[in-house]
């Protein structure tokens, strides 16, 4: 006969018996600190040096997992994407928009919209990479339409680069240099107009 006697619960404390449910005290407390940040616009042209690099390391991170996550070919997502300007804005807005569309407080139809939208977003860089001409293995700048009255467009000129990583790296480190220079500058001008002195790090007007 099957013996229907319950066992005995844990002895001198060690947890709950039978007549000691474990209460359950609801979800571990979550802090400010690790909830994520609501997803933002990005405008290139006014982010300070710090936080141009951090942008771009973060936007080339997510595309090189979404042409990996989508096959992706060139003719969509070029290597040298970072160099035009037309390819980095289109990214971006997509990036934010992936970004927007995962967030755990969205609804859950949010992300089929972004599909929606990508779609529409690999019909345009298609074009802008046809209209830039870069390649898989060769780059070379956007070509531009001098209007009356201007000067003459440089030359174009296509460049091998055979470490798109390595070369991803010195570009960002020349454009947030190039991002400094221009704070550096800013700051200085402020201390000679208005006779005051501001630290060219925090921006902060020092006694």
């Amino acid at each position: 006969m099957t013996d229907l006697t319950p066992e005995p619960g844990p002895i001198d404390g060690e947890g709950p018996g039978l007549d000691e449910p474990d209460v359950f005290d609801g979800p571990p407390h979550v802090s400010d600190a690790d909830v994520p940040e609501t997803p933002h616009p990005v405008n290139w042209n006014l982010l300070s040096a710090h936080d141009l690099e951090q942008e771009w390391l973060a936007l080339n991170r997510w595309v090189d997992w979404l042409r990996h996550t989508y096959g992706l070919p060139a003719s969509v997502v070029p290597p040298f994407w970072h160099h035009h300007p037309e390819l980095l804005w289109e990214l971006s807005a997509l990036h934010l928009h992936w970004l927007g569309a995962y967030d755990p407080e969205q609804n859950a139809s949010a992300a089929i919209g972004w599909h929606r939208d990508f779609a529409d977003a690999r019909a345009r860089l298609r074009d802008w990479v046809a209209a830039s001409g870069t390649r898989l293995d060769r780059d070379r700048p956007t070509r531009q339409t001098t209007w009356p009255g201007e000067d003459p467009a440089p030359p174009v000129e296509d460049v091998v680069i055979a470490d798109r990583d390595a070369e991803f790296v010195q570009f960002v480190q020349a454009q947030v240099r190039k991002r400094q220079e221009a704070e550096d500058e800013f700051y200085a001008s402020l201390d000679d107009d208005l006779d005051i002195d501001v630290d060219p790090v925090t921006g902060e007007v020092r006694d």
